[in-house]
């Protein structure tokens, strides 16, 4: 099994599509200016205190007031604000959180009103980004994640990811952070790092308590709203996450990123900054591995899955609903309940595929076909858990009910990722009707003419739907021939698989389009 993370940089944002065996199974776009990610610290001041919701709501610069629930503190809570009120009072040296000596825990089922007030300044962390008409959603409970460990300032617990299988690794990496890890501090062991020796994690280690440390200058005499610390952006957030040895190629269409990602592996996986690649082609990045066929057939309504069955995707306020239909498998074989029990093994590969490709998130139902044995019912949540345990983020899904559906809960940290793929007609613009599609090469003959005599650009790319450059292309005596002969240079025709039909567009060689109002 091989990954590719194939990286599309443009002025607005960046595209980072993550291909598992050239499958699209991760698209995340990241907005060139975009702000309160998840895991951003911030100093705040408490605007609201909702005691009917048990709740703050705190102003961290966003238009909106952030949400604080009173559960959202964390036990450590009065601490950590002790702590940070000392910084502030002591400017000119810092506080070693060391020998900070630390409060009592606050009551698991206190009032909010008892441990903040309206005005009060207040260290909080994003934990889920702003989300339709919603603010983001806070957390005093501070972690900083690193590749093998998570940081968490003001507690002195060390856990091990329970996905490492050998107990005895999982002891030996307790042991080995309880001894070099400061007081005051907590960690979380990573799956990644089972393996790893003392002076990896030793050095991580020290680097993450070194970025808990700069916040100590970014708040003192700081008013609030200020940011503290901010969270890698997305492409680091996912290759942190992500590399690993079977990770084998990424792709980058910008020579600088390039070069940054090659820096930032270079501290984790010094042996994989080779499989780093700038991209120089003329044809555009997610066009060239068929990344762009796949959103367009992924993102719709209806998504196809193998042998003829197709799901249906609904998105509403409360939750989301798939209805997984077998299409023309239903004609194929007598046994009604193996044809069942074969449409639903894929239709739940293909589901837990688009949850992470959507990054769903809430409730999700699943109406699988009805089956009647208990043991293929069993057998499909058995595939379903299987499916789904590629999935970082939470989840947790339940047992068909006697109704055949399936309800499974997915952590929301970020919005949807919501893509459309019905076009607009380029030609009628919507109206239905369009101008005679026999004379749509003559248009583009015209405006080739227009330009050549207004701009006459050395060389002259032609940028057209597949299926137009085929035509245009096609024969001994095609199109382009006749272009050549009339005007004495050859025009460039490239196919480009994310214009729509009767879209197109003509270039200089080098890539200046030439736009001429006819």
């Amino acid at each position: 099994m091989s990954k590719e993370l194939v990286i599309d940089v443009a002025a607005s944002e960046i595209a980072i599509a993550l291909l598992d065996n050239k499958q699209l199974v991760e698209l995340n776009k990241q907005k060139s200016n975009v702000q309160f990610t998840v895991g951003n610290i911030y100093l705040g001041k408490v605007k609201k205190i909702m005691p009917g919701l048990n709740a703050a709501f705190v102003d961290v610069g966003y238009e909106k007031d952030a949400f604080l629930h009173y559960l959202d503190l964390g036990p450590q809570f009065q601490t950590l604000n002790n702590y940070i009120n000392q910084i502030q009072s002591k400017k000119g040296r810092n506080t070693i959180l060391q020998r900070f000596k630390p409060e009592n825990d606050i009551a698991k089922d206190g009032k909010i009103g008892k441990v903040l007030s309206t005005g009060q300044s207040v260290l909080v962390q994003i934990a889920k980004e702003p989300i339709s008409t919603k603010g983001p959603r806070l957390s005093s409970e501070i972690s900083i994640a690193g590749r093998n460990l998570v940081l968490m300032p003001f507690s002195d617990k060390v856990s091990v990811s329970q996905k490492i299988d050998s107990a005895e690794e999982r002891n030996r990496l307790k042991r080995l952070l309880q001894s070099i890890k400061p007081r005051n501090y907590g960690l979380i062991v990573r799956t990644v790092a089972e393996g790893k020796r003392v002076a990896e994690l030793d050095a991580e280690l020290k680097n993450l308590v070194k970025k808990w440390e700069s916040v100590y200058d970014k708040i003192r005499g700081a008013s609030a709203p200020k940011l503290a610390l901010q969270e890698m952006d997305r492409t680091s957030t996912i290759l942190r996450d992500l590399l690993n040895v079977s990770f084998n190629s990424i792709y980058v269409n910008d020579e600088i990123l390039a070069g940054e990602i090659r820096q930032y592996i270079s501290t984790i996986a010094p042996e994989k900054q080779k499989i780093v690649k700038y991209y120089s082609g003329k044809i555009p990045i997610f066009d060239h591995f068929g990344v762009e066929k796949q959103i367009k057939s992924l993102f719709g309504k209806t998504v196809s899955c193998r042998n003829g069955a197709y799901l249906i995707i609904e998105h509403t306020e409360a939750l989301h609903v798939i209805d997984v239909n077998s299409g023309n498998r239903s004609k194929s074989g007598d046994n009604q309940e193996a044809n069942a029990l074969a449409v639903n093994l894929i239709a739940a590969e293909e589901i837990a595929r688009q949850l992470r490709l959507r990054d769903m998130g809430g409730i999700i139902v699943v109406d699988f076909i009805d089956m009647h044995s208990h043991d293929n019912k069993q057998m499909l949540f058995d595939k379903m858990k299987e499916f789904m345990a590629e999935d970082r983020t939470k989840h947790n899904i339940l047992p068909l009910s006697k109704f055949g559906l399936m309800q499974l809960t997915r952590q929301r940290v970020r919005p949807e990722m919501s893509i459309k793929t019905m076009e607009t007609c380029p030609a009628c613009h919507g109206t239905g009707e369009i101008n005679p599609s026999i004379l749509f090469t003559d248009e583009i003959e015209d405006r080739l003419d227009m330009i050549i005599r207004k701009n006459n650009p050395g060389r002259i790319v032609l940028k057209v739907h597949p299926y137009i450059e085929a035509w245009l292309t096609k024969g001994f005596v095609s199109r382009r021939l006749r272009w050549l002969l009339r005007y004495r240079r050859f025009i460039r025709i490239v196919p480009m698989i994310s214009y729509q039909f009767m879209e197109y567009h003509f270039f200089t060689a080098d890539d200046d389009e030439q736009d001429l109002d006819l």
